[in-house]
């Protein structure tokens, strides 16, 4: 009996004590929500709030011009920074008009390039191996960080539109990207000119005088003509024009350092600039009979869009498609709006989203979490943006036209967007009861409400609905205001 009443008393002190401690760490917690209120009210009051404030925020405007020649142009728009940004992706644009170099170079950070309009060839490292590839209008490609590349407009007469992402993850920091030319003279600089002449001569096995005029002569920028009609014909132009077989057949005899040979036009190329393409290039085949296989482009407009209804289509590009986007943890999407259509409301919840507006105009709408307004804001052709993850959004096209943009996602994984309207969204499929009573009304009127819609994905307005749909979706348009009053004043459900 006594054992039994010592017992029951160790086990009631030890309720006690455990209260106790409840007590104090519930007490702790909520001290810390009061405290963390009033840090956000604060804030608010200050005008420097958790969230990014004004539209011009989500509609990137800093764009900077990095290379200007005569033969084309790059910008860049950076992204912006902030904690709510789950990764940072600057965009490119490149220019280049018809028969014009990219100089070789690599950079600090990755690129995906998208043609925009024209043709294109790349020429890049691969492997130690040197890999081309011709790409057309809708091709998208990958060069890695410090990868050594080019690119030619093979257009004719046709200026090249490039849209590249630019991934800052292995960039130095030093600015938004850093080009190490490997060709080049006085402008733009080679790498090869910081070091010495005696360096120079020895590694190539040239003379000093031979080296020094290689390494002076180009001072037409990083973008240079490859047209006679610009400047005499220069070695790599020579070299742009041979076959991807010969090219290797020059750089192989270049390693073994067989004599001087003539070309057919009997002009004589000098073996000092063999000897840097095959530093730039990389050096003979490990293996007799061809080279490793590098991955090829992806075309975006050859493929069928993963969804398509009367009122517009979209693409989505993962890693499961396109492979190199795995190295790259990047992801492409492309969507055509008809004019007066909409992208219904939806989130993105594994990745930012960065766009550029390809074609005609339209309204983006972005909502911040705690269900105010971000941005409703209209943005046309070369406008850049960027929403991101979780932040509920919108496109909606203009009525005069169809509304196109492309972009890119900082996942490659399949993007999973959750849907908050329309016949696949959330509140079709989360449990009626539960939403009833989180809303305050009925079931029936919510699956009234919910159910009004019955295109998914892209939907259409009253103004461009099929005539049968039109007078009923008008009917149940005027619903809905008086349905959303009954939601509560914190939710906003608005449609231009």
């Amino acid at each position: 009996m006594r054992n039994l009443v010592t017992f029951l008393l160790l086990g009631l002190a030890l309720c006690h004590a455990l209260t106790t401690v409840m007590g104090y760490r519930g007490n702790e917690e909520e001290d810390w929500w009061r405290e963390r209120e009033r840090e956000e009210e604060e804030q608010e009051r200050e005008g420097r709030g958790r969230y990014p404030q004004g539209e011009d925020w989500f509609v990137l405007q800093d764009s900077k011009r990095v290379v200007q020649t005569e033969a084309g142009e790059m910008r860049i728009v950076r992204s912006p920074g902030g904690r709510i940004l789950d990764r940072q992706l600057h965009m490119g644009f490149i220019t280049m008009e018809p028969k014009s170099l990219f100089v070789p170079q690599y950079i600090d950070s990755s690129l995906i390039i998208f043609i925009r309009r024209g043709e294109a060839k790349v020429g890049n490292i691969y492997k130690d191996d040197l890999a081309e590839r011709t790409l057309k209008t809708g091709d998208i490609y990958r060069i890695s960080a410090g990868s050594a590349f080019y690119i030619v407009n093979t257009g004719e007469g046709q200026r090249l539109h490039i849209i590249c992402s630019i991934d800052p993850a292995e960039s130095l920091g030093l600015r938004e990207f850093q080009s190490f030319f490997i060709a080049g003279g006085t402008y733009p600089t080679s790498i090869l000119s910081g070091f010495g002449l005696e360096t120079l001569s020895n590694a190539f096995n040239v003379s000093s005088e031979e080296v020094e005029e290689i390494l002076s002569s180009q001072n037409q920028g990083p973008i240079v003509h490859l047209s006679e009609s610009h400047e005499p014909r220069s070695m790599w132009s020579k070299f742009l024009q041979l076959k991807e077989q010969e090219r290797l057949r020059h750089m192989k005899r270049m390693v073994e350092l067989q004599p001087r040979e003539k070309e057919e036009d009997g002009e004589e190329i000098k073996w000092s600039w063999r000897k840097l393409l095959t530093s730039v290039f990389g050096t003979e085949n490990k293996k007799e009979g061809g080279t490793r296989k590098a991955p090829d482009s992806y075309n975006l407009y050859n493929r069928n869009p993963d969804f398509k209804n009367n009122y517009g289509w979209s693409i989505a590009v993962d890693d499961s498609d396109y492979s190199p986007l795995r190295h790259s943890g990047i992801g492409v999407y492309l969507v055509n709006l008809t004019a007066g259509s909409m992208m219904a409301p939806h989130v993105n919840p594994t990745a930012t989203e960065y766009g550029i507006v390809l074609r005609g105009s339209g309204r983006i709408q972005i909502v911040y979490p705690n269900g105010t307004a971000a941005m409703c804001r209209k943005v046309s052709e070369g406008d850049v943006f960027v929403v991101p993850r979780y932040f509920a959004f919108c496109q909606i096209s203009s009525r005069t036209g169809p509304f196109e943009f492309f972009g890119f996602t900082t996942s490659a994984r399949k993007n999973r967007p959750q849907f908050l309207v329309g016949a696949s969204s959330l509140l079709r499929t989360l449990p009626n009861p539960e939403l009833a009573v989180a809303f305050g009304v009925s079931e029936y009127r919510l699956r009234n409400f919910t159910d009004a819609q019955r295109e998914a994905v892209i939907l259409p307005t009253a103004g461009v609905a099929p005539p049968d749909k039109k007078e009923k979706m008008r009917t149940e348009f005027d619903k809905v205001p008086r349905v959303i009053k009954n939601f509560g004043n914190d939710m906003i459900m608005g449609f231009d």
